[in-house]
Formats: C-alpha cells, sequence, structure tokens
C-alpha cells in the first residue's frame, strides 16, 4: 500500500462491492493507472498525452537534423568529428521530440558542432544542404 492508498471498506449491504463469494472490491477514487478483477481480468491502459506539438521552426529542425543524421557515415565508418556531430545530433532530436523545444545552450552547441564538421574535411558533399539548412534553423531559433 503507497502513501495515497487507503485500505477498502467493505460496504454492509448486501448487493454492495460483494459477490455470492463474499470477496469484493470498493474503489473510492483513482486517478491514472488501471485495476484488472476475477480470475480472467486483464488491465488495459493506454498513454493519450502524446509528444507535445512543435512550431514550424522546431518542425523544420527536427526535419534538417534527421535528415542530416541520415546522411552521415554509419557508426563503424564515423570519424571523429563525425562521431562528435551525431552525438550532439542524436541529443538535440531528443530533446526536440521530448520538450516540444530546445534549449539555447543546446542550439548554441549545435550550431557550433555543425559549423565546425562544415569546416572539417569530414563533411560529404551530399550532406552540405543538409547542414546547411540545420545551421540555418537554428539561427532563426535563436534569433
Amino acid at each position: 500500500m503507497n502513501q495515497h492508498s487507503s485500505p477498502a471498506q467493505p460496504s454492509e449491504s448486501a448487493g454492495e462491492g460483494r459477490d455470492a463469494a463474499g470477496g469484493g472490491i470498493v474503489i473510492g477514487s483513482m486517478s491514472g493507472g488501471s485495476i484488472a478483477t476475477g480470475r480472467e481480468g486483464r488491465a488495459v491502459s493506454y498513454n493519450t498525452t502524446g509528444a507535445p506539438a512543435l512550431d514550424t521552426a522546431h518542425r523544420e529542425l527536427l526535419t534538417a537534423v534527421q535528415e542530416l543524421l541520415a546522411e552521415l557515415p554509419d557508426g563503424g565508418g564515423r570519424g571523429a568529428e563525425d562521431a562528435a556531430l551525431h552525438d550532439e545530433l542524436v541529443g538535440l532530436q531528443e530533446e526536440i521530440t521530448r520538450s516540444g523545444t530546445a534549449e539555447p545552450g543546446r542550439l548554441t552547441r549545435a550550431q557550433g558542432r555543425v559549423r565546425n564538421w562544415l569546416g572539417s574535411q569530414a563533411a560529404a558533399v551530399g550532406a552540405v544542404a543538409s547542414a546547411t539548412a540545420v545551421v540555418q534553423g537554428i539561427a532563426q531559433l535563436l534569433g
């Protein structure tokens, strides 16, 4: 029993909360969770909160981040610059997906990492457009 639970008090009247075998359950109130009773009872719970809605700027940045991630070399073929960029972009993607926004510090770090990557020899020609879109999206959010 947790701090919010209280022992169930069986009803005194015969038809309320008791079955023919003498057992029963009474729930005064419940918030969240699921309950199953009986031999073949099954509790099913659905999360209806979902991810937060993204504004246009965050949605566009998230798309650009995902495109750039797709263009980076796979794990085994990544150099140090690629790996650092990958890790920063994954963190940015997770933050936007989880909270619907990204903190200015995270945006500034990611922008610097992408710019450094663009200036290095690691930048693949095909990924330059995606990287540029990430930098532009971050600049728009930072103002």
